[in-house]
């Protein structure tokens, strides 16, 4: 009878300490995907520089006037797993902390915004906003594309 006891103690006592073991692992382990990071952001107008400076963002929801409120947290489309930083949003903390407007349509089926105008400047039937990262085009929306830490953002006006 003793024997039984002492084996269900240390059968319970065992079960507990591997059921706690990976939360606690989990917890310490799991970096904050959405964390505010900075980038350098740029926004090219057709007639020269409409904003330039480092901007501290992280993926959030937006609210655009021609396209409601989104979120826009590099979840959009299923892009990645978790919240994370994007183009959209560093736009949207830019214009918020610097005092300039932005609107974009906002497109159910892509999951994401058009940016079609940026301090007034839009770009109507023969251009449109181009984001890129580091130098090169964004191969998915603005809401879905990961940015890293000291990324280098620009939103150029650019002709068809």
């Amino acid at each position: 009878m003793h024997r039984t006891f002492a084996r269900r103690t240390l059968a319970a006592v065992a079960v507990l300490a591997l059921a706690s073991a990976p939360a606690v692992a989990h917890a310490q382990g799991t970096p904050r995907t959405n964390a505010p990071i900075r980038v350098s952001l740029t926004v090219q107008g057709p007639d020269g520089t409409l904003f330039e400076g480092s901007i501290r963002t992280r993926g959030h929801e937006v609210t655009t006037a021609t396209g409601g409120t989104h979120r826009c947290d590099g979840t959009n489309g299923g892009a990645n797993a978790s919240a994370v930083p994007t183009p959209t949003a560093a736009l949207d903390d830019a214009a918020r902390k610097r005092h300039f407007t932005w609107d974009g349509t906002w497109y159910p089926s892509f999951d994401d915004y058009s940016v079609d105008t940026i301090k007034k400047v839009g770009g109507g039937a023969t251009a449109y906003w181009n984001i890129s990262v580091n130098g090169t085009s964004t191969p998915v929306g603005g809401c879905q594309f990961k940015l890293n830490a000291g990324d280098k953002v620009a939103f150029t006006w650019t002709a068809f």
